[in-house]
């Protein structure tokens, strides 16, 4: 991919040797590959000194190897958004891009994020974690339409919309091929917004809006007709509402560097909180790009801000 003629911004050379980290084995490879590409190429096109390293079984060595000052983790899904590399970059002592190693690993598994929210009052849709021996009668009954999802798996892999409950069990089924945590969560029938953050700074909402049962993995990567109603139309007095929820859910798992927080609204005007993104994706239909953008903030500025948190690692 050519490179834009670079604009340099702030004195690039303060930030070293950046490695961004994509790819790896998780089940959104493909996706980071994406992300990674684009944040490599925005940091070059600001003037960092960039290289990519995919994230395979030679990654202690490609560490330890190569002159690396900070890591920008582009990593989606177990493995990279889990708390793993993140100690791992700790352990070696490399200053990183998100979350430490505890919030990652908390926000990564949504019944364990879900938990937290529900002991700080914070609103999130009813749920259960699902099991062989699980009455999927009695928890249809309980919940009526629930979303299905494996428990920690990113981007709706795995995800289905149930209502009764043979289709329960056989999605069940289908989210237990990803991950052996399976939780149901009940559905929410509304408008779904997301609200990313860098630093201490909430971006503008998106509203998102998708021909699909929900927004799954098509209409995120593939699909052309989503539409990203940013900012999301609503009074200001419902702004502020979500930026607040969505501020202490952030908080209250103890994420920091940026992040992505998805919401749904239940026809009384509800806020219900359903998961945190730690690594959000940067691909040409990520949010967070769409919403920076809506901020004044173009791609490469928004990689360089993402960067500057990495500054305050291991200080």
């Amino acid at each position: 991919m050519k490179v834009k003629k670079a604009v340099f911004h702030d004195a690039p050379e303060k930030y070293g040797r950046v490695a961004v980290l994509l790819g790896g084995d998780s089940a959104e490879r493909e996706v980071s590959l994406l992300s990674g590409e684009a944040v490599l190429q925005g940091l070059l096109g600001m003037g960092v000194d960039a290289f990519a390293i995919d994230a395979g079984k030679d990654l202690i060595d490609r560490l330890q190897s190569e002159k690396i000052d900070r890591v920008f983790n582009v990593l989606h899904g177990r493995g990279g958004e889990d708390g793993v590399l993140q100690g791992l970059l700790e352990y070696m002592g490399i200053p990183y891009t998100g979350s430490g190693v505890l919030a990652s690993a908390l926000a990564m598994d949504k019944v364990k994020t879900k938990l937290i929210w529900q002991q700080h009052g914070l609103p999130t849709p009813g749920f259960s974690a699902l099991t062989v021996d699980t009455d999927f009668e009695r928890l249809i009954a309980e919940l009526e339409s629930v979303v299905v999802k494996p428990s920690r798996e990113g981007s709706s892999i795995g995800m289905s919309i149930v209502d009764d409950a043979v289709a329960l069990e056989n999605a069940f089924a289908t989210a237990s091929e990803y991950d052996a945590d399976v939780m149901a969560e009940q559905r929410i029938v509304g408008p779904e917004f997301t609200v990313p953050f860098i630093g201490d700074q909430v971006l503008p909402a998106i509203q998102l809006q998708t021909t699909h049962q929900f927004y799954d993995y098509d209409a995120k990567y593939i699909a052309d007709d989503t539409q990203y109603l940013c900012p999301a139309p609503l009074s200001e007095a419902k702004q502020i509402e979500l930026e607040h929820i969505c501020r202490q859910a952030f908080t209250t798992i103890g994420a920091s560097g940026w992040g992505r927080i998805d919401v749904m609204q239940d026809d009384s005007g509800r806020f219900w909180l359903l998961e945190l993104n730690t690594v959000p994706g940067m691909t040409s239909h990520s949010l967070v790009p769409i919403s920076a953008k809506v901020a004044g903030l173009e791609f490469g500025d928004l990689v360089l801000k993402i960067l500057d948190t990495s500054l305050e690692k291991l200080a």
